[in-house]
């Protein structure tokens, strides 16, 4: 059932203010007026601003399951079919789910590679990130931002939008303009509390409203604790944990050994001896170090925004943190993936594997794996506890 969303047109004629963000996001993603975001929820769902009118950005980032793709196709759900329902893409949909606190792609003081959209940072902000997936002939495929102007002008309410809050009359005349608006009003719209509401269990513990279980709480230990388990080396924004509005990234670049997701290269036509080369894939990256990383994703929502890594290699949850645990034990049967019953295939690119963060601490037993599980779970979003399995 499709989940009701915050900004209704309606909400833009009463002139309804959008509240306040519980921690400010990054210069970049700021929040605009309540009109805007409701414009943007408006151009989120319509799907006629697709090539064939059978997809909307809702379609692959679904308000129902944490802003990610719920269709099943002959890939499952590792790869999202695109508006010609023939398309398969290579990398999976990412949430999102509090997105808007990404920061703007660059480097850092020390030359990190840092933040933007997509699994490669090549859209610095969410602004760009809207365009993209508009004009991808495997996506939402529109030939061109004049054919754009045209579907958004045929709709009367959009194109009444356009004209009083972007002062555009005419949009087919402008379709630079008019393109330029709405993926505006899109990021307005993602940047609002219904992407990120930070009303988890986790978030109702550090308020003092519930008490997490005991398994619960030994999960989150170690998943900060820089003894057993560095999970907080990548997955930690804030300066110290517990701290309210966690994001559960630092938005950095990763090697982490990911394999190819065969099956998914099987039916979407890429190359079999394609190597996907993450960060170095970004235009604006030529540096060789940077291949294969991908950025440190969101953890907010992990356990119903499955399947998982940038490839949709791995259903389950606990298979990650299986895969994970291999740099660090040497028992044989740790090294088999409970979704193959084979041992977890190489990395798709070798050479830059992140080691230091990854090969830390002693190997983690069935108990701990499965404590780091349930704590990952208090990170879904209250809406979405019901979609979370037993």
């Amino acid at each position: 059932m499709p989940m009701p969303v915050l900004f209704r047109l309606s909400a833009f004629v009463l002139g309804v203010a959008c509240a306040a963000p519980l921690a400010a996001p990054l210069a970049a993603q700021e929040a605009a007026p309540a009109p805007w975001a409701a414009w943007g929820e408006m151009l989120f769902h319509d799907t006629e601003l697709s090539q064939n009118g059978t997809q909307s950005c809702a379609t692959c980032h679904d308000p129902a399951l944490a802003f990610t793709d719920p269709r099943e196709s002959q890939a499952g759900r590792a790869v999202s079919l695109g508006d010609d329902m023939t398309s398969l893409g290579d990398r999976n949909a990412p949430t999102l789910g509090y997105a808007r606190f990404s920061p703007a792609f660059g480097q850092d003081g020390s030359g990190i590679y840092r933040g933007g959209q997509f699994h490669d940072g090549r859209a610095k902000d969410l602004t760009e990130q809207a365009r993209g997936p508009l004009f991808n002939p495997i996506e939402m495929g529109l030939a061109s931002a004049g054919l754009f102007a045209r579907r958004l002008a045929e709709n009367p309410d959009q194109a009444r939008l356009a004209r009083d809050l972007a002062g555009i009359a005419d949009p087919e005349a402008d379709p630079e303009a008019t393109l330029a608006a709405a993926t505006k009003a899109i990021a307005a719209f993602e940047a609002t509390d219904e992407f990120a509401p930070f009303d988890s269990r986790y978030d109702r513990f550090l308020r003092g409203e519930i008490d997490l279980t005991d398994e619960e709480e030994l999960g989150r230990i170690l998943f900060f604790s820089q003894q057993f388990t560095n999970c907080n080396q990548c997955h930690q924004l804030r300066a110290t944990p517990g701290e309210a509005g966690e994001t559960f990234s630092n938005y950095q670049y990763h090697n982490i050994g990911v394999p190819v997701n065969i099956a998914a290269r099987g039916l979407n036509g890429v190359a079999s001896d394609f190597h996907d080369q993450g960060l170095l894939a970004n235009p604006a990256i030529t540096d060789p170090a940077q291949a294969g990383k991908f950025k440190v994703p969101t953890l907010r929502n992990v356990a119903v925004t499955g399947p998982y890594m940038h490839n949709g290699v791995f259903s389950d949850l606990r298979t990650v943190i299986l895969f994970y645990n291999t740099y660090n034990t040497k028992r044989p049967e740790r090294h088999i993936n409970p979704e193959t019953g084979k041992p977890f295939a190489p990395p798709e690119v070798a050479g830059t594997l992140s080691l230091k963060e990854l090969e830390i601490g002693p190997a983690l037993d069935d108990q701990r794996i499965d404590a780091l599980v349930a704590f990952l779970k208090t990170l879904t979003d209250a809406r979405y506890e019901p979609l979370l399995e037993p």
